[in-house]
């Protein structure tokens, strides 16, 4: 069992944006350093959302590749693709025998969409829920079960997702514990202000909100979003409040101190336009998406190269998975 085992799922649905780059992917390859870092392409989670063959194969490359060009080193990281582990599948079956359906229907992802149904009048509650995301949490679980997941980077509003796997692991440890025991996983939240990177109109960044900005955004279409952030109407000469602005708060994340030190006290002194506020700001964040930007683009023409690295981890992952399985199946007596 390691120690410390760093474990994170990729969910293949969508593109990713600044917001997911500060706040999830640069803090994950930092782990790196410090941890035996596991992490996965959640591609049969996608399942719940996308249900086109096409689409799921081009969404799985996509996220393998936004990983791999923002830096994640396949040699240091085991990076694999969920689907091709069958081992977190078969501990998602034994896994759903210890757990008690209570505990699913208290689930948040499963309250909201019958809270939706509610909403919109709908007699039956359970309308257009699938059994995926009923039983999301038992996969989940299994998920970090199976490498033994230590540290589990989460949100501050997904707390009960670890909280979840270590109830389920903890079913199992009560039962089989003389035998084999899962580690208890830990939430590693940073909800701090450099991790929280604020979208177009305050709000935290987030597709839900409509308020992101692509993550590799041509770099002309780049400008034309930072120059889309709404300003107040302050005259070029008068003094700003940098903490007030919106494009002050992103170029904290992407300028360096001095950059950031010197804007700040041009924008205090009113020898700053938010219009050159937003041209220093898109400088900053193309500077340091750009080569990542050309990167991804590069690995989404060859393919197979990205599949070659998926196949690759997946391979060192199963490593993991199979000893794991086979002191679960020792356990539990059918091994």
């Amino acid at each position: 069992m390691a120690a410390n085992t760093y474990l994170t799922g990729i969910k293949p649905t969508g593109d990713f944006h600044l917001g997911n780059y500060v706040g999830a992917i640069k803090p994950a390859l930092a782990a790196a350093h410090e941890y035996d870092t596991y992490y996965f392409i959640a591609d049969y989670h996608a399942l719940n959302t996308i249900k086109d063959a096409e689409e799921l194969r081009h969404s799985i490359r996509s996220g393998a590749a936004t990983w791999l060009a923002c830096g994640l080193d396949p040699e240091r990281t085991i990076v694999y693709q969920q689907s091709h582990v069958p081992e977190t599948f078969e501990l998602t079956t034994i896994l759903s025998a210890l757990t008690p359906k209570g505990l699913m229907n208290r689930a948040h992802a499963y309250k909201a969409a019958r809270d939706r149904n509610v909403a919109a009048g709908v007699t039956d509650l359970d309308a257009g829920i699938n059994m995926g995301l009923f039983n999301y949490p038992i996969l989940m679980a299994a998920d970090i079960l199976i490498m033994e997941g230590t540290h589990v980077p989460v949100g501050r509003d997904q707390t009960q997702h670890i909280e979840y796997t270590a109830d389920i692991a903890g079913y199992f440890n009560h039962r089989f514990g003389e035998s084999y025991s899962f580690p208890t996983p830990k939430g590693v939240i940073d909800d701090s202000d450099a991790s929280i990177l604020p979208g177009v109109d305050g709000r935290k960044m987030s597709k839900s909100y409509d308020n992101h900005i692509p993550l590799f955004l041509p770099e002309n279409k780049l400008k034309k979003a930072i120059r889309r952030i709404p300003t107040d109407s302050t005259p070029v000469e008068e003094p700003k409040d940098p903490d007030g602005s919106v494009p002050f708060q992103l170029l904290q994340h992407f300028a360096d101190a001095d950059t950031v030190a010197d804007v700040r006290k041009r924008l205090q002194a009113g020898g700053m336009g938010w219009g050159e506020l937003k041209n220093e700001l898109f400088e900053a964040v193309n500077a340091e998406i750009g080569p990542k930007r050309e990167r991804y683009e590069e690995l989404m023409a060859n393919p197979e190269e990205i599949d070659a690295i998926l196949r690759k981890g997946s391979e060192r992952a199963r490593v993991r998975a199979r000893a794991t399985l086979d002191r679960v199946r020792a356990a539990i007596g059918v091994g």
